[in-house]
């Protein structure tokens, strides 16, 4: 039987429910596979096909291709997102194979070095809210300011996304082992140590204070209503201590996820074991932080470079 647009607008409903149910997915994430599959479905109605083929599917996927105005990584994700789509109609028996199978299609990714800070920038960073308490006068503002400084220790001393720290229960918090429960990509969890005292003791103030601010969420970070911080509430909060610390203007939150791989690896840290800590699924991704990593080169080629020892 084709597969109909009608039928194709039917089981793009449905896929959202498996994402969100057997996969788990974030809203973010769902948000993406679907602006995707239905970007699919706007080109299909705007073409005027009636039915899903290998052939018009080959002519959308060249079409992504010749649009200069799209990101090669982009069009590798719509690929991806929509080969996945396919093969869950074929897991659930709606259609008998995936008309992408066979595509062989290859994208070529440009290879993008992830941007980080110093170590003398991150310095800078962790330090401008405790410079900023200091001409702080009202105990609200003051309380704001721990909890902002928690944020920022916190960010970088086990280099979690934003959207995994806004995440944090206080449930998830084991002071007496040091560990943190983290609930990453589609929900899957890791446990990490807080190896700094200095940021433990951070948290420790923040909660100290934190009832001042009439909690209404077991979240560890709340607003001063009460609720659940929501990750631009952090992306300002980092851009305030970021202005304040004259570090890149450029720099996100993320910079704080980047450095701390990168310093890692610089101080010697295997590369397996920095990919668990990050929650990354393949190495691969992970090896993306070798080449900044330029500790690491700089010592090799000290001890090893065969021409440091030619004498010309």
């Amino acid at each position: 039987m084709d597969l109909t647009i009608t039928r194709l607008t039917k089981y793009i409903k449905q896929y959202e429910l498996y994402l969100s149910v057997e996969r788990n997915l974030s809203l973010k994430s769902i948000k993406a596979y679907l602006s995707d599959m239905n970007g699919l479905l706007e080109w299909y109605n705007h073409q005027s096909f009636n039915t899903v083929t290998k052939q018009n599917l080959r002519m959308y996927l060249e079409d992504l291709t010749g649009k200069n105005q799209l990101k090669d990584s982009t069009i590798k994700r719509k690929y991806i997102c929509i080969k996945a789509f396919f093969n869950y109609l074929v897991q659930k028996e709606e259609l008998p194979d995936s008309p992408v199978s066979g595509f062989g299609k290859h994208f070529k990714t440009s290879k993008r070095i992830p941007k980080t800070l110093s170590v003398t920038e991150v310095e800078r960073l962790l330090n401008s809210p405790q410079e900023h308490m200091k001409q702080l006068h009202t105990s609200f503002r003051k309380w704001i300011c721990t909890r902002n400084n928690a944020i920022i220790e916190l960010l970088y001393v086990i280099g979690i996304r934003i959207g995994e720290l806004v995440s944090i229960d206080l449930e998830n918090i084991d002071f007496a082992e040091r560990t943190i429960l983290i609930f990453g990509k589609g929900r899957k969890e890791r446990l990490l140590y807080i190896s700094s005292s200095e940021v433990i003791n951070k948290i420790q103030m923040w909660l100290s204070v934190r009832e001042h601010l009439k909690p209404k969420s077991n979240a560890l970070f709340i607003n001063k209503y009460g609720g659940r911080l929501s990750i631009y509430s952090i992306e300002d909060i980092y851009s305030k201590y970021r202005d304040l610390s004259n570090i890149s203007k450029k720099s996100t939150p993320h910079y704080l996820r980047h450095s701390f791989a990168t310093h890692l690896l610089n101080n010697g840290a295997d590369l397996r074991s920095v990919q668990e800590i990050l929650g990354h699924t393949s190495v691969s991704t992970t090896q993306i932080y070798t080449e900044v990593s330029v500790e690491r080169k700089k010592d090799v080629l000290t001890k090893f470079n065969p021409r440091n020892n030619l004498r010309l």
